[in-house]
């Protein structure tokens, strides 16, 4: 399905409010037939995320102003947003530049992939059971990305210090961006690294969502994906090949009781054969979202000759 260009002028006079254009959109991203997973999952759900974004609105406006009348150079410029995201397949959040994680707006672009980790969920409950909040003082945030995961921990635990690594300069440049949007430069040192190369901290809690897409499972992805930068998404060794780095090295940088919480996705299996005799605690979630596990430092201690075959 592709949008004419000569109907566009029509649509724009005769579509006038904010209302017109969500359902205008979320007509055209049923017919369309798009994929949702980078922060919504279906068509309404995206379409009300692009508009109110691109219109810089919060998703909790009054519901008042869904009938307010647009101006011609935004409606213009939803139908612009509109197309490119059905002829290109191009993610809302890349569209509007605004993703949001842990009831959190941070500012991305195709340098990083879309915050969309169920890890949002267990930094709003402080990581409870599992730890104490006030025993949370030093946390590393491996593979940042957009940095999401680490200005949302920083907010968490505003007495805590965050360092945040990745390899990629591209991310860096952007996670900056959010710290500074968020305002948590005091709290927040970003490291260019590759995953524990030049890190020297020793952390209460360590947070990584790798890249662990496998090779069979990247060329299946839908086009949506094709966005993002393959670096943030892909591995080798069936997914695990960054994961089996982390867990090798993480108990030297691990406090005792600390802990370990990893994303792998669907290389949860791969990982679970790979390493059979590990006691990985498989985490459920409120609000949807699997293949997180949690370990603690005395977990690696225990396994470690294992993890170094």
């Amino acid at each position: 399905m592709n949008l004419e260009n000569q109907n566009l002028s029509q649509v724009c006079q005769e579509l006038a409010t904010i209302r017109d254009y969500i359902r205008w959109s979320y007509s055209l991203f049923n017919g369309a037939h798009l994929y949702y997973g980078h922060g919504t999952d279906n068509s309404w759900d995206e379409a009300v995320h692009l508009v109110l974004s691109a219109l810089h609105l919060p998703p909790d406006i009054s519901p008042d102003l869904m009938n307010a009348i647009l101006t011609m150079v935004e409606r213009r410029n939803l139908c612009a947003l509109i197309t490119r995201r059905i002829n290109e397949r191009v993610p809302a959040a890349y569209l509007t530049n605004e993703a949001w994680f842990a009831d959190l707006p941070f500012y991305v672009d195709q340098r990083v992939i879309i915050p969309r980790s169920p890890i949002a969920e267990l930094i709003e409950k402080g990581f409870s059971p599992w730890l104490d909040g006030n025993d949370i003082h030093n946390i590393l945030d491996l593979c940042t990305g957009s940095g999401c995961i680490a200005v949302a921990c920083a907010l968490e635990f505003p007495d805590s210090h965050v360092d945040a690594v990745d390899i990629s300069e591209d991310a860096i440049a952007v996670a900056q961006i959010n710290i500074k949007k968020h305002h948590v430069q005091a709290q927040v040192n970003l490291i260019h690294s590759d995953l524990f190369d030049k890190v020297t901290g020793a952390y209460d809690l360590i947070v990584s969502n790798p890249p662990y897409v496998s090779s069979d499972e990247y060329e299946t992805l839908p086009e949506e994906y094709r966005h993002e930068p393959q670096i943030a998404l892909k591995a080798k060794e069936l997914g695990v090949e960054v994961v089996s780095r982390i867990l090798r090295n993480a108990a030297k940088f691990l406090r005792p009781k600390g802990l370990l919480v990893v994303e792998v996705g669907n290389s949860q299996e791969a990982l679970l054969n790979k390493y059979p005799q590990l006691p990985f605690v498989w985490l459920d979630f409120e609000r949807g979202g699997e293949g997180i596990f949690l370990l603690t430092t005395e977990d690696l201690h225990e396994y470690h000759s294992i993890l170094n075959e």
